[in-house]
């Protein structure tokens, strides 16, 4: 982002800039807007990638007979 040398009050006025050019192009009307526009994305994108990994692990699950497995268990809640 800057050089070694930059300082910590340096660094912030230098990612408010950057906060500040991202919000004027894409028109939002505070940086306040733009954080939480970017969270939002960030959330539903892993919540996508999640949704996708758990389809995957339920694909892989279509072949087990339950029935068989939980009489294994004995986790049957109805006893013959």
């Amino acid at each position: 982002m800057g050089s070694p040398d930059m300082t910590s009050v340096s660094v912030s006025f230098e990612v408010r800039r950057q906060l500040n050019s991202m919000r004027a192009l894409e028109n939002y009307q505070s940086v306040d807007d733009l954080l939480q526009h970017l969270l939002k994305t960030y959330r539903l994108n892993k919540l996508n990638r999640d949704s996708e990994s758990l389809q995957d692990s339920l694909k892989s699950l279509n072949d087990v007979d339950v029935n068989s497995l939980v009489s294994k268990l004995d986790l049957s809640p109805f006893k013959e």
